[in-house]
């Protein structure tokens, strides 16, 4: 074992604490870890770098129109009203071509650790399941921390997704078959915006798709000292998003459940979940503990924890065996609860 590095209270590690062996990766995904590493992290995320590290992601995330490239998807940008005595949310709605009628509707919700991206980052995976299941898909802009803390970007995303359920016949979706969801902070954000729809009687979701989800801010996993100084958004990293977003409030008892899902006491009463993550990736544990407690409730939730797989694995690793088989499942789940048969393309 090695000794991980000084952390701060709220990151719940202490100076000399041996850090756990980590889950080695498997070796068909290294060579995209690596190339992830050196597109996304060329940055130390930091408190002192959180602004620097945006104007660099600003010249890396691709304008919608490149993203849909010759495909037959359309877009439009829309504004709508934001939470009550906040500034309006702006969205990118999604759709195929021509429109459609009764289409499944998808609520995308970016990642960036809180503090970094915009509605574009990851909108690619938004076209391909336009095209892949027929369906209408929105992604929003929410306010990013620390100058936005907790709770403004859940607020967005759950402003944003009330117009998306409100509007779904003008866009041609049926609202009985909406899901929300996002990877890494996206997947956090996602998990808040489902638990505000129960507990406001908001928008019946059809599921929620947590990839890799950022929800518990205490950082105190077996996983998150595993990963410390190793791979992409490491516990370093999560330490910078968390204090971003919660300031002083971290690790305290006055952190709200719509901004670190974890904390919620009641997971009952929620939308079937699809929960993934990969076993090398400092958000195993809490992901494995979130679908463990929904299935304690009697809920549903289909847990896939992929050996050797790093964060956010599928997308820099489309090639591996274990990311063909991430998507494939991702896929099917979307498919059942969307009421979907077969491929739409």
């Amino acid at each position: 074992m090695t000794t991980a590095p000084h952390h701060s209270p709220a990151s719940g590690a202490v100076t000399g604490v041996p850090r756990p062996r980590p889950v080695p990766y498997d070796p068909q995904l290294e060579p995209g870890l690596a190339a992830c590493r050196d597109l996304i992290e060329r940055i130390p995320l930091r408190a002192d770098t959180i602004l620097a590290n945006r104007a660099y992601f600003a010249t890396i995330v691709p304008p919608v129109t490149e993203a849909i490239g010759e495909r037959p998807v359309e877009f439009e940008h829309v504004t709508v009203a934001g939470p009550a005595g906040a500034p309006d949310v702006e969205l990118t709605v999604l759709r195929p071509r021509g429109g459609v009628r009764d289409a499944p509707g998808i609520y995308g919700i970016h990642g960036g650790g809180m503090v970094l991206g915009n509605r574009f980052f990851g909108i690619a995976g938004l076209v391909e399941e336009v095209l892949t299941f027929g369906a209408v898909a929105v992604s929003v802009e929410y306010r990013l921390a620390p100058e936005h803390p907790a709770p403004d970007a859940a607020e967005d995303c759950y402003a944003g997704l009330v117009w998306f359920a409100e509007n779904a016949a003008a866009l041609g979706v049926d609202p009985a078959r909406i899901l929300v969801g996002g990877a890494s902070a996206g997947g956090g954000l996602s998990a808040a915006v489902a638990l505000m729809a129960r507990d406001r009687g908001g928008p019946a979701l059809a599921g929620q798709m947590l990839d890799c989800p950022m929800i518990d801010d205490r950082n105190t996993t077996v996983s998150s000292r595993q990963y410390d100084g190793i791979g992409i958004w490491d516990r370093n990293n999560n330490d910078t998003g968390w204090n971003a977003l919660l300031g002083a409030d971290r690790g305290t008892d006055a952190v709200s459940p719509y901004a670190a899902p974890s904390r919620a006491g009641d997971l009952s009463g929620l939308p079937p979940a699809y929960i993934a993550v990969g076993a090398a990736e400092v958000f195993r544990d809490e992901a494995v503990d979130y679908a463990t407690r929904i299935w304690a409730t009697g809920g549903q939730a289909e847990l896939h924890v992929w050996s050797g797989g790093y964060h956010g694995f599928t997308g820099f690793s489309p090639d591996a065996e274990v990311s063909r088989a991430a998507v494939a499942a991702r896929e099917s789940w979307m498919r059942r609860v969307l009421g979907i048969t077969g491929r739409s393309r």
